[in-house]
């Protein structure tokens, strides 16, 4: 028989022993979970050292780059887009050189890596390029950076239809120089500029009228009055006006003339200019004239004119047109016009 003391206390004993061990366990739970935590600290306090080491280290550098720039006289390159300037300019295309004005404050050369441009209008691109290795900056120097560029109307009249011969539209050029600048290194410089500039269109022209003091059949010296009409949104400063005439396809002369006179955007100018041909050389053509029935003409030539964009060499030209032949002291209905 067993001893009842004995029993309660091997029941007791067994039970004090779990208990030992739940408390174990859970102080050794509780010291792994404190390890890790631990553990998880000083990574993170490694991993700020390492940061806060990088930051110094990055300090240290930046301060003994200023020091060194203070010293030696380092410093970031002043730019102006100093000009646009269009030295030709016809029917076809514009040539624009653009200006860059670029200062160097450093003791040494610095070289102008890369030049990025863009000339847009109304937010739309007329042409962009990239120019490498565009030289180098002397040192403690200035040095004018000249950028050619080329719009050809065509390209623009065809990508955009609302731009309409004649006109004038708004630019705007865009710059990017990228220079390398000992110490600083890299950096890039915008610049940009606005203006405006013409889409040319050949002045309309149109022969009125001949008219002769005295006819004669080997030699007849006339008057061919000229009607210009400019379709520009400029005006034109005619300078000059070389032409060739054919009346009933038949060559009646050449010859330029030097004459100041203004033409207003979207006006009218009238030009007297002298000729002589022989009517003989008309064959039956030539009876038609005399009777005031209308003679047949072309006439091709250029002008030379003065615009608020430069100087224009424009084409004047009319083919199929329709002319009278009048004597001096002729009334004529359309005089007035």
């Amino acid at each position: 028989m067993i001893d009842p003391s004995l029993y309660f206390t091997t029941i007791v004993a067994g039970i004090y022993i779990k208990s030992i061990d739940r408390v174990q366990s859970t102080m050794s739970s509780s010291e792994t979970t404190d390890r890790e935590h631990h553990k998880e600290k000083k990574e993170e306090e490694k991993e700020g050292e390492k940061e806060g080491f990088i930051e110094k280290v990055k300090d240290f550098f930046h301060d003994i780059g200023e020091k060194i720039e203070g010293a030696i006289g380092f410093g970031k390159p002043d730019a102006d887009l100093s000009g646009i300037h269009i030295p030709h300019i016809s029917l076809h295309k514009a040539e624009i050189v653009v200006d860059v004005t670029i200062k160097n404050p450093n003791p040494v050369p610095i070289p102008l890596v890369d030049i990025d441009y863009l000339i847009e209008s109304d937010g739309r691109k007329l042409v962009s390029g990239l120019i490498p290795d565009a030289g180098t900056i002397h040192a403690h120097g200035s040095e004018v950076v000249k950028i050619p560029v080329v719009l050809i109307f065509d390209d623009i009249k065809n990508t955009y239809s609302d731009i309409k011969p004649g006109s004038i539209i708004p630019y705007k050029v865009r710059v990017a120089l990228l220079v390398d600048v000992p110490i600083i290194g890299r950096i890039t410089i915008p610049l940009e500029k606005t203006g405006e500039i013409p889409i040319p269109y050949k002045p309309d022209v149109d022969v009125e009228k001949i008219k002769f003091k005295k006819f004669s059949f080997e030699q007849t010296d006339a008057d061919l009055h000229l009607k210009l009409e400019n379709k520009n949104d400029f005006d034109l400063g005619l300078n000059a006006l070389d032409y060739e005439i054919w009346l009933s396809e038949i060559s009646v002369g050449s010859a330029e003339l030097t004459e100041s006179t203004k033409i207003d955007k979207q006006g009218i100018s009238k030009m007297i200019i002298p000729i002589s041909f022989r009517p003989k050389d008309f064959g039956s053509a030539l009876w038609d004239m005399i009777r005031g029935r209308g003679t047949g003409y072309t006439i091709k030539g250029n002008i030379d004119a003065d615009t608020p964009f430069g100087n224009m060499k424009l084409p004047i030209i009319k083919e199929g047109g329709t002319t009278k032949l009048k004597k001096e002291d002729d009334d004529d209905d359309d005089d007035d016009e």
